[in-house]
């Protein structure tokens, strides 16, 4: 009875399975609708690129001369500051009391000093010269000679207790905007090169926009070309482009943009332009779409000049 009727049913049901399935499989895959128009490049003979957006003579990432505890966060995000500016402070508590210190021996030494000063003075103005030997003069005068250069000495020791002190302190090279603060009171400032910045900065008076072009398109860039950005995610705003200059060294690609046709031995040519933000909603760390206009005369291709042929004529 299983055998003649339920065995067969089970066998249709996997074939209808089965068929279902296969449809369901074969159907198109419908794309997914674009989070946002891409831009039309307003070229027909074009060189592109993509760009990140930088502050006009480079971000500075901002470092310790010496490692220790944040005391305290002199700045905020977005705020303007001028040279010499303080930025953050360290814990500094242990080159002070080094400085009370120095000051303390400038003070004993000074203190020495006018003592040994007095009494050579005393000894100089004694009228009969049999009452002071000419040996005992000198040792007096060669005793202030030597408290003169230990107090030299123990001054510039407590100044430089006072760099150190000021050291501890780390101002702003440049007039710029403070564009990212990654430390915090309390937290441990490291001295040397670090993952990333301890503040970040920039001039954001006009903006540096970096273009990476593919070295099989380098031959074609030409700065005199025309050259326009257009903001990722809005094809709208745009902003023609000031040529700035050309990184001399060709380097690897660092972002690639996940095309089927990417290579990842990709070396680039990178092309630095400039811009005035203005009202554009945009800032340093963004992408741009570039595209600079191919329309420039080139050189005619270099020809090997013909091998010269010999007195007697050849074949």
């Amino acid at each position: 009875m299983i055998r003649k009727y339920v065995l067969p049913l089970f066998s249709i049901a996997g074939l209808c399975f089965a068929i279902w399935m296969v449809m369901q499989g074969s159907k198109p895959v419908i794309p997914a609708q674009a989070v946002a128009e891409p831009p039309r490049p307003p070229f027909v003979n074009k060189v592109s690129g993509s760009g990140i957006v930088e502050a006009s003579g480079r971000n500075i990432s901002i470092g310790s001369h010496v490692s220790g505890i944040v005391a305290r966060v002199d700045v905020r995000v977005g705020q303007r500051v001028k040279i010499g500016d303080p930025l953050f402070s360290l814990d500094d508590r242990k080159q002070r009391a080094d400085l009370a210190v120095r000051e303390a021996a400038v003070f004993e030494a000074e203190a020495s000093l006018r003592d040994l000063q007095a009494q050579l003075q005393i000894a100089e103005n004694v009228k009969d010269p049999r009452a002071i030997s000419v040996d005992d003069l000198n040792k007096r005068r060669f005793a202030v000679q030597t408290a003169e250069a230990r107090l030299a000495s123990t001054r510039a020791e407590a100044g430089a207790a006072r760099v150190e002190i000021d050291r501890l302190t780390v101002r702003a090279p440049v007039n710029s905007e403070i564009l990212q603060i990654n430390i915090r009171p309390g937290e441990f400032a490291p001295s040397g090169a670090a993952l990333q910045p301890l503040i970040l900065l920039g001039n954001m008076d006009r903006l540096h926009v970096r273009v990476d072009i593919d070295e099989n398109d380098a031959w074609r860039f030409r700065k005199e070309a025309s050259a326009i950005a257009y903001i990722r995610g809005n094809a709208q705003f745009k902003t023609d482009l000031r040529f700035e200059y050309v990184e001399r060294y060709v380097v690897p690609k660092r972002s690639l943009t996940g095309e089927s046709t990417e290579r990842v031995d990709t070396r680039v040519m990178q092309v630095v332009y400039s811009f005035e933000p203005g009202t554009l909603p945009i800032q340093p760390g963004q992408l741009m779409d570039v595209y600079i206009d191919d329309r420039a005369q080139r050189p005619a291709a270099a020809t090997s000049p013909a091998p010269a042929r010999g007195k007697g004529g050849g074949k």
